[in-house]
């Protein structure tokens, strides 16, 4: 079946993966970034760029460009990952966090929220590192918290929903060989994307709200 899909942070890494795949299974895509990549400008997806989501701009940009889409699939995939350590603590690099990786993809879903089918799916890519019974290392304030916060939103979200007929995916790809931490990883982009895409095919009303590993396995909060 042809899906209307929607996916922020599309111009490289897990992103573009998802554009790459979603287009392979014959679905419309509406890639979101702030500049596409010469990948993602020859995917033959519809780029809708110059958007920074972490605005009140970029997002009604976003809703303009989208306006009378019906939207099957949203997934809020843009983030950025940055490293603080106790004593060395950037309040701005934790605000900058917060606004990409939780109040983004909470804004985005909130503005394209009249536009997503009965039926439809919201998939929020988030990181185990927002679990805090799986930290057992410490660091990386920002990202944790803000995961943890992302996470949050994402139970909320799924509960508010479900009454439209919407489910909600909360899901860590696992260690991905992305630019953001260094091309070092377990498994590629696309392994990744294809990962994330199955999860996202099993989701229903009734698993809605689950926090999932991209193998599948549900972690804790």
């Amino acid at each position: 079946m042809n899906r209307n899909v929607v996916i922020t942070g599309a111009n490289r890494g897990i992103g573009l993966s998802f554009v790459k795949r979603c287009l392979s299974q014959g679905d419309t895509v509406y890639a979101i970034c702030r500049q596409a990549s010469d990948a993602l400008a020859d995917s033959g997806a519809h780029i809708i760029d110059g958007v920074d989501v972490t605005t009140t701009t970029g997002t009604e940009k976003l809703a303009k460009a989208l306006q009378g889409v019906s939207i099957d699939l949203l997934i809020n995939n843009a983030g950025i990952l940055r490293n603080e350590t106790l004593g060395n603590i950037d309040a701005d690099s934790i605000r900058s966090q917060f606004e990409t990786n939780a109040l983004a993809p909470l804004m985005i879903t909130d503005a394209l929220q009249p536009q997503l089918n009965k039926g439809g799916k919201v998939a929020l890519i988030t990181s185990r590192m927002g679990s805090i019974a799986d930290n057992t290392s410490g660091g990386r304030y920002g990202y944790r918290m803000s995961k943890a916060a992302l996470n949050a939103a994402g139970k909320s979200l799924a509960e508010d929903l479900k009454g439209l007929g919407v489910a909600v995916a909360i899901l860590h790809p696992g260690l991905v060989g992305t630019e953001m931490i260094g091309g070092h990883g377990d498994i590629t982009p696309d392994e990744a994307a294809q990962r994330l895409l199955q999860r996202i095919d099993e989701l229903t009303l009734d698993n809605t709200g689950t926090f999932w590993h991209s193998n599948g396995e549900v972690l804790p909060w």
